[in-house]
């Protein structure tokens, strides 16, 4: 147990040196991987039960070729593909708001540069120096955390539209 702690304490290290943006950063990836987890829970258990009963629905229709059931078959598609599509944008705005809030880390920590060379001048190297990484670290995890996500933001999208595909070859016309 004792590398838990060093873990923690690494992680403690990590945000005093960043700053108070990488509290910001870490707060905007626990709910990018919330919604992430959510998506891939609903893409693996709700929506097979779902397109079975729209299916099911669909074949036990008597009339599929009317306007009527075309109106039908065409609202039972729109109501899977915006299932599908949930959160999905939320994901990619969490994912372009993470390199933003990295260089909001850089200006901060640019400015604590800034006010140590006013105060002591330019030649004090290591005043400097924690402005400097506290400049650097956030916009390396404001990346690291929106690549963590970009796989998934696309990944998303393209199930959402092969799926939307799929039910409707499967709602076909008799």
């Amino acid at each position: 147990m004792a590398w838990l702690s060093e873990i923690y304490n690494s992680i403690l290290q990590f945000i005093e040196i960043g700053g108070s943006v990488i509290w910001a950063v870490g707060l905007v990836l626990l709910m990018m991987w919330t919604l992430i987890i959510e998506r891939l829970w609903y893409f693996r258990f709700v929506h097979p039960k779902q397109m079975r009963s729209v299916v099911n629905a669909w074949e036990a229709r008597v009339d599929t070729t009317s306007w009527y059931a075309k109106r039908i078959r065409e609202q039972m598609i729109s109501e899977v593909s915006e299932n599908l599509r949930s959160n999905i944008s939320a994901i990619k705005t969490l994912i372009a708001l993470c390199p933003l809030l990295g260089l909001l880390g850089t200006v901060t920590g640019m400015l604590n540069v800034f006010d140590i060379m006013a105060i002591t001048g330019t030649g004090n190297a290591r005043a400097m120096a924690a402005g400097v990484s506290q400049a650097t670290v956030p916009t390396m995890a404001g990346m690291v955390a929106a690549l963590s996500g970009v796989y998934f933001g696309t990944r998303f999208d393209q199930i959402r539209s092969d799926e939307t595909e799929q039910l409707e070859d499967m709602l076909y016309h008799h």
